[in-house]
């Protein structure tokens, strides 16, 4: 299978329990792609949100005053998956993934969460399956 074909982790399962930012990741051949994004929540307490956004640099230093693309808030566990079109946005070379998460029960001071985000070309399982 062809490199490029294969999905990019750009956050490896992590459990979180503050608003955060991932690593950078370059790009590489997936500049100017189409892009499945897809976020994994394994964990979750009741009563709280996660919002994952994805932010795009040309030299990791600037990140733009908005998100690059953002998944709906989320409550459950479960796999959801956005599109990115990078064709509009020929200067980002690097991506990171950024969240937030908020909780509003008593109960727990602190949200928790395990999640995970990976970006894939979009076809690129239809072209893994023909192959």
């Amino acid at each position: 299978m062809e490199e490029s074909m294969l999905p990019t982790l750009l956050l490896p399962e992590s459990i979180a329990r503050a608003d955060g930012t991932g690593p950078e990741f370059d790009l590489v051949s997936k500049r100017g792609k189409l892009l499945v994004l897809t976020l994994g929540i394994t964990r979750i307490i009741e009563q709280e949100s996660l919002e994952v956004s994805i932010w795009g640099s040309p030299d990791t230093e600037r990140w733009g005053l908005r998100p690059l693309a953002t998944f709906p808030p989320k409550f459950y566990c479960g796999i959801y998956s956005v599109l990115l079109n990078l064709a509009g946005h020929p200067d980002v070379r690097y991506v990171r993934v950024g969240w937030k998460m908020s909780r509003w029960s008593k109960a727990e001071t602190m949200p928790m969460f395990g999640f995970y985000v990976y970006a894939e070309e979009s076809g690129a399982r239809i072209s893994a399956a023909v192959a």
